[in-house]
């Protein structure tokens, strides 16, 4: 088993050969499944309160005595009828008849207790397999809580295969499953399969029912009553879009003490360098690409942190499967459903688990233009960008009625980033109609359930690490290469003298090395492309260089601005003039400038790995290219019309 980028098992795509024992896991979305798959192994493959999470095969290891054995988590499924790519998975490896998809030993089945009756129908299609099945009942203490019952050995007799109660992870019920686990090919088997004939299992599925004495739960009167407002069509957008708003107030508002904690830290790091480093070239090293560079980036980290509290909680809680029902009619206009929604919203995180929950569509057409859409998703990595420009736009103090504005823009740029995403939806989905089977959406409304204080931890401190990770790879490496390009060629104390400046004045010598530097050689190089929007080449080099990540343009800027100015960055940062150009010996950031950034990085498509992703998908490299080649246009384009608007103005 091979870890991936948050703790969690990779995603598998081949069966996995050289174990003795494997075990599959397959259930409804929504039935607890991954949220076993993660008792049994120690992992943390993504869960969520709403169907559409678990997009892939994820595996895991559990030790059962001196055996191990391999826990396989499938994606959700309603039925082994596959219309959809992840529920092709499922149908693919339960064939045996498949001689591409290994075959597991044994299943588990997941039925959540709150829904058996329509659980069951799968059930049956699953033991027609005639593999080893061994049935897992979750969530028995909602239906208790619930006024229903089940009993269940009666249940186990019914079915005739072992039936185990597992509620949240308990340790002793986990046991009592651990023990069947290293030998399916000892589990009880029906001595007739289930019937196949609709009517037939349905007759089947209600003696299996009432054999077990099985009552239906009461309809959940809480979730009826936060319903009545949560799916008006209007309270519930209403809702929504307070919740949302409310939320960016919170990331200027909390996080900012938070982030003047981080920059105190690296500045106190900074003061060290320069007095203990008294080698000129790695004093400006580790003080620029860094400290300065990396250090300028993981300043923003409360910011994601409160991002992934807010995403994390409206998982748990059971809202999303909400907002996707909302948005439904909003999605039906566009051409596309409920389930596109839901991929576009994982986007929120990251534009890559969102191109990946694209599988859970069932058209090629959906699917390809929500993949089309997903990166104008406002993700996590366009928030220090964010957070940076809009600090250099609007002061702390500045208010709009009762409300920061800073935050209030953060919104707004939220809100432009979605609907331009479902816009771009809507287009791709016209110019492929015809292309893939218009299939009505079926979205099963959870009850909510608090989640834990554990999982919300978890999944923000995965997604922290997550972009620890990246500051530490893809980004310390860039700025590193950047330090090195806005460096050379080196110039000595002679070199300086005969340009006119003086080395003793460190702020004017790393101006003029920075000035003269091969990476400002490149800079100029693009400049016709981005001189109507306003850059100048400081600017440039950013931009260029956030194509690896967008968190890298405020690591370059960053070094720039400490290259002119070590002792007070911050202040050379609003202070920055621009180098050539008409606007030469002009203030760098104007509010056009500023506002034309925020287009661009609104529209750009700057991530080399969403379009890895991309062409992973997809199957091929045209969609990501015209995805990079259209995006590119209309951010020029946005961004050009933003600075002459709001030039205009000022």
């Amino acid at each position: 088993m091979t870890c991936g980028p948050h703790g969690a098992s990779e995603p598998s795509d081949a069966g996995s050969i050289g174990t003795d024992t494997r075990i599959a896991l397959v259930g409804s979305p929504n039935s607890g499944k991954t949220t076993l798959f993660n008792a049994l192994t120690g992992l943390r493959a993504k869960t969520g309160n709403y169907p559409g999470i678990t997009v892939a095969r994820y595996e895991g290891r559990t030790r059962v005595g001196d055996r191990d054995v391999l826990v396989e988590d499938l994606p959700g499924t309603y039925s082994l009828d596959a219309i959809s790519p992840d529920e092709q998975i499922v149908a693919d490896v339960l064939d045996q008849d498949d001689l591409v998809t290994s075959t597991p030993n044994g299943l588990i089945v997941t039925l959540d207790a709150t829904t058996l009756r329509r659980s069951l129908g799968m059930l049956a299609q699953v033991l027609n397999t005639d593999l080893p099945v061994c049935v897992v009942v979750t969530f028995t203490d909602e239906l208790a809580r619930r006024q229903g019952s089940l009993d269940i050995e009666a249940f186990s007799r019914a079915l005739t295969v072992p039936v185990v109660a597992v509620i949240g992870g308990r340790r002793q019920q986990l046991d009592q499953l651990r023990r069947l686990l290293p030998s399916p090919g000892a589990w009880q088997r029906p001595p007739v399969l289930p019937p196949t004939a609709p009517r037939e299992v349905t007759s089947w599925i209600e003696s299996i029912l009432d054999t077990a004495g099985y009552r239906l739960p009461e309809v959940d009167a809480r979730t009826r009553r936060i319903d009545s407002i949560l799916l008006h069509p209007v309270l519930g957008t209403v809702v929504f879009f307070v919740t949302m708003f409310a939320f960016f107030q919170i990331i200027f508002s909390v996080a900012a003490p938070l982030q003047g904690y981080i920059e105190d830290f690296f500045a106190y790091l900074g003061d060290r360098v320069d007095r203990l480093v008294t080698i000129g070239w790695l004093s400006s090293f580790l003080s620029d690409a860094i400290l300065s560079g990396v250090g300028g980036v993981l300043v923003f980290l409360p910011q994601i942190a409160l991002l992934f509290i807010l995403v994390s909680f409206l998982e748990g809680v059971g809202y999303m499967a909400r907002a996707a029902f909302l948005m439904d009619r909003v999605m039906s206009k566009a051409g596309l459903e409920g389930r596109a929604f839901v991929a576009l919203l994982s986007s929120l995180a990251c534009a890559i688990p969102g191109i990946m929950a694209t599988r859970t569509l069932p058209s090629t057409r959906d699917r390809i233009a929500t993949m089309m859409g997903a990166p104008l998703m406002t993700c996590s990595a366009r928030l220090p960008v964010y957070v940076l420009l809009i600090g250099l736009l609007v002061t702390p103090d500045k208010r709009v009625g009762p409300f920061g504005a800073q935050g209030v823009v953060m919104f707004g740029l939220y809100l432009v980033g979605a609907l331009s995403a479902m816009a771009t939806a809507w287009l791709f989905s016209r110019i492929g109609r015809g292309s893939g089977p218009l299939l009505p959406f079926y979205m099963e409304m959870p009850p909510y359930r608090l989640p834990s204080l554990r999982s919300v931890a978890l999944s923000v401190w995965d997604a922290c690490k997550g972009f620890l990770r990246k500051v530490g790879k893809i980004i310390l490496v860039t700025t590193i290469i950047l330090w090195v390009l806005l460096t050379v060629p080196f110039r000595s104390d002679a070199d300086l003298q005969a340009a006119g400046v003086d080395p003793t004045d460190q702020a004017a010598a790393s101006s003029y090395v920075i000035d003269h530097s091969a990476g400002a050689a490149v800079g100029r190089f693009v400049e016709p492309v981005f001189e109507p929007l306003g850059f100048d080449w400081q600017i440039n080099v950013a931009v260029l260089a956030s194509l690896s990540a967008r968190e890298v343009f405020v690591a370059t800027i960053g070094q720039v601005a400490a290259a002119q100015d070590p002792d007070n960055p911050g202040t050379a940062l609003e202070n920055m003039t621009a180098q050539s150009g008409p606007r030469a010996g002009e203030k760098l950031f104007t509010p056009p400038v500023i506002v034309a950034l925020l287009a661009f990085f609104l529209y750009a498509l700057q991530c080399m790995s969403t379009i890895g992703v991309m062409r992973r998908e997809s199957g091929t490299w045209k969609w990501p290219a015209i995805a990079f080649g259209y995006m590119f246009v209309v951010a020029w384009v946005m961004a050009f019309a933003a600075k002459t608007v709001v030039g205009a103005f000022v």
